[in-house]
């Protein structure tokens, strides 16, 4: 029996339409109910003749976690070689969602505030496995009656170090023969890869870049982010600048708050000072703790008020993230970091520089 055709290889789905001399149409129907309705695998492969050799999913579900106190829900999802992932849909109150999406397994970046950095693994997902994400979530919201607004890559792993899938990953989220979404409605976040952030924009100018800073400190972001030693706070001025002359919107700047480590008054007047000529808008992000990291805590409610409103006042676009999934271990990894290292053990790990 030959190989099923997975329904995100567009090269084998039209080898398999020549082959069995389907109308283009029965394609186009099938695309048009998985990726843009997101109707149930039934409901859309009912329509296909040869639906018996599609492979609809990538993924498999392994545990579904919904949050007891808000809308968030989090998807561990096993991948073929039998690693777990973590995608993370937040229904908002005002009655969006937006699905936080895993480009890796692991993260090379290994920041210390991380959990998926302290996993001790970084494997690249494939843009099949980074597109079920997507078609997992909105089929699930779907049958929930609502729709997924927003797709943003800030889950597990470095974007910007699994760079080709993740092109390829944008490409057909964008293309309007496959999930034909809007790019302002995707975000890439990156702990800080200035020239893969220009690359980014150069080919999708409309989809929407942020840059985890945490501080304009050299020798404090450098111990919060290790990869500040290859890529200087200069460098990322630098390319936010560039960055906001080939794309006309703000870049967003998420700076997790530390109590003690980042969240002085003094903190905050050199964060206006670094930012002041930048089109940017700063997102403050409360600090979800981890096990691994027992000498960091987050800043206070008030105090990151204050510090707000130190950045408004000084003119800067700024917003207090509102946490979601406390309950269900928020930090991104967590839940996957023991599974994942016993599986690691018996498996050759990709080396990412």
């Amino acid at each position: 029996m030959p190989d099923l055709v997975s329904i995100f290889d567009n090269e084998s789905l039209e080898r398999l339409r020549k082959e069995t001399r389907l109308d283009p149409e029965y394609l186009r129907a099938l695309r048009n109910g998985l990726f843009k309705k997101f109707e149930a695998d039934d409901v859309a492969l009912d329509r296909f003749p040869e639906r018996d050799r599609l492979r609809c999913h990538s993924l498999e579900l392994f545990r579904r976690c919904d949050s007891q106190v808000d809308g968030a829900s989090k998807l561990l999802l096993k991948t073929e070689a039998g690693m777990l992932i973590e995608s993370v849909i937040l229904r908002i109150a005002t009655g969006r969602s937006t699905l936080c999406v895993s480009s890796q397994v692991g993260c090379a970046a290994a920041c210390d505030f991380c959990a998926t950095g302290k996993m001790g693994i970084a494997q690249n997902l494939s843009s099949a496995e980074i597109l079920d994400q997507v078609v997992q979530t909105g089929q699930l919201l779907t049958a929930e009656g609502r729709r997924l607004h927003n797709i943003v890559f800030m889950g597990m792993g470095e974007p910007f170090h699994n760079e080709e899938n993740l092109f390829e990953t944008l490409e057909a989220l964008t293309s309007p023969k496959m999930f034909n979404r809007s790019p302002g409605s995707i975000l890439v976040s990156t702990v800080g890869i200035p020239d893969g952030m220009l690359r980014c924009a150069q080919r999708f100018p409309k989809v929407n870049l942020a840059l985890s800073l945490h501080s304009v400190n050299p020798e404090v972001r450098r111990e919060l982010i290790p990869l500040t030693k290859k890529h200087s706070l200069d460098e990322l001025q630098e390319a936010i600048r560039e960055l906001n002359d080939r794309q006309g919107i703000p870049v967003m700047i998420e700076y997790l708050m530390l109590a003690g480590k980042n969240d002085s008054p003094e903190d905050a007047a050199e964060l206006v000072n670094w930012l002041h000529d930048l089109d940017v808008h700063v997102n403050l992000i409360p600090y979800n703790e981890i096990e691994d990291a027992p000498h960091l805590t987050g800043t206070e409610d008030a105090k990151i008020r204050t510090f707000a409103t130190a950045l408004k006042d000084a003119g800067l676009t700024t917003t207090v993230r509102y946490s979601l999934g406390s309950d269900i271990a928020a930090a991104c990894g967590q839940l996957v970091r023991k599974e994942n290292r016993q599986t690691a053990m018996s498996q050759p790990l990709q080396q990412l520089e």
